[in-house]
């Protein structure tokens, strides 16, 4: 037996309809995970798309001095706190902290000296006087070689902040890859990025979603080269045509008419990947039971 909760799991995850959702999981005991493949095999779901969708509330922010930057996402219960100036001078002071000492995990983070003692303690003054559940969930350091510039770009107030070093080009070039980032999603830098298994799950996927075309089966492995290729184009900066081109060039050949290469990119989206509350699931699935 399927249980709701299972169901709305799925659905949160795929976005796909509730019967496809428990069809799949019936089809794979019950597995979330087979069951998002089986969706995206059958051609119902796009689960790379909808899983990570936003849910908490918060900021993403970025810091740069000199050869050092920080990016940061803090979160909030809800939006009308993550405007606050109580919660933002938190933000800014996580990032101060965060430039001037090296560390390297969220816990040397949390010990690190503030203006209320700990960055930590800080943490839990700012809950009790804001009265919302504040969190810091993430962070990343980094530090630049001379010939190398920043490219910083804030979107939507801070629901998106991206982070990208370029080797021999501008500040101006640096900022215009952030800016592609924040709109277009990369999730790895350049092809060689993205892990073994990801790819060759993606592959098997693939495999199974030409196969269901009814694709002849000696002519699979062929027709797969250009489908992977197609993935990177999506999946992957360098690889992803510069949304600011009017010639169809790719970032990473942007970058090189501007005498440059990208080093690192960073992006961080509130909420990503966390879990969306759904007030309204019980009357949505009454609803659809009534419709049948």
């Amino acid at each position: 037996m399927i249980s709701a909760s299972l169901v709305k799991e799925l659905r949160e995850k795929t976005g796909a309809g509730m019967l496809d959702c428990k069809k799949a999981l019936e089809a794979t005991d019950g597995s979330i995970d087979a069951a998002a493949d089986w969706l995206r095999e059958k051609g119902i779901s796009k689960a790379a798309k909808k899983a990570d969708r936003i849910a908490a509330e918060g900021i993403a922010a970025i810091k740069i001095e000199g050869n050092v930057a920080a990016i940061v996402e803090v979160n909030s219960e809800t939006d009308f706190v993550a405007k606050n100036e109580e919660f933002t001078s938190m933000v800014e002071e996580i990032l101060s902290a965060i430039v001037k000492n090296d560390v390297k995990t969220n816990e040397e983070v949390l010990a690190l000296s503030a203006s209320e003692g700990t960055i930590n303690d800080l943490i839990i003054n700012k809950t009790a006087k804001i009265g919302e559940k504040l969190s810091f969930r993430r962070f990343e350091r980094v530090v630049k070689a001379d010939d190398e510039s920043f490219g910083d770009y804030i979107h939507m107030g801070g629901k998106i902040a991206v982070l990208t070093v370029v080797k021999g080009a501008s500040a101006e070039v640096a900022k215009d890859v952030s800016m592609h980032s924040a709109a277009m999603r990369p999730a790895y830098v350049k092809s060689s990025d993205v892990p073994t298994e990801v790819l060759d799950k993606e592959k098997d996927i693939m495999r199974e979603q030409l196969a269901n075309e009814g694709k002849p089966a000696d002519k699979i492995e062929q027709i797969l080269v250009g489908k992977v290729n197609k993935y990177y184009e999506e999946v992957c900066l360098e690889n992803q045509i510069f949304v600011k081109a009017e010639n169809k060039e790719t970032v990473a050949k942007f970058v090189q008419n501007n005498g440059g290469s990208i080093v690192s990119m960073i992006r961080f989206e509130v909420g990503e990947g966390m879990e969306k509350r759904e007030e309204n699931f019980a009357e949505e699935v009454a609803k659809q039971m009534e419709g049948k």
